[in-house]
């Protein structure tokens, strides 16, 4: 009985241990995951084409209610024909609500609003992102879904 107490003892430390050093790893990818979030969107509202589409993984495949499913390529054209729109400038401001970080998997909650100028017309756009930390080590996304809100923006 001895014996059986100690190695509980030893489960219960060793579990205490790993939860302290996931703790702030954890945090760390989430952290890192946010920040890629805000990027993008200064990367998009800057007109900065090239970087916009480090954040999708080459493995993408996204949803957004009205355009169908994207792969990669697609999405990012349709991207930089947002950004050489002559006609209309598009900004976005990303809501983030959740990250929850499980191993290389991540997942995101958030609300972009998009702004279309002329008219200042906002949309608000809820959506949800499943990221993967590849080989690289960056945080990319590999799914999301995504749709246009009815109604006026909050």
């Amino acid at each position: 009985m001895h014996e059986w107490r100690q190695a509980l003892r030893a489960v219960t430390l060793a579990a205490g241990v790993m939860a302290a050093c996931s703790g702030p790893a954890l945090a760390d990818s989430a952290a890192a995951i946010r920040a890629r979030l805000l990027r993008w969107a200064d990367d998009f509202n800057a007109g900065r084409k090239a970087e916009i589409c480090d954040l999708f993984s080459k493995d993408l495949i996204s949803d957004y209610r009205g355009q169908g499913e994207a792969n990669y390529t697609t999405r990012c054209r349709l991207l930089a024909r947002a950004i050489d729109d002559p006609a209309r400038e598009f900004r976005y401001v990303p809501e983030i609500k959740e990250v929850i970080v499980e191993g290389d998997l991540a997942m995101v909650r958030l609300d972009w609003t998009l702004t279309v100028t002329p008219g200042d017309i906002k949309v608000v756009e809820p959506g949800m992102d499943i990221f993967r930390k590849e080989t690289d080590g960056q945080w990319r996304i590999i799914r999301f879904m995504a749709y246009e809100e009815e109604g006026p923006a909050r």
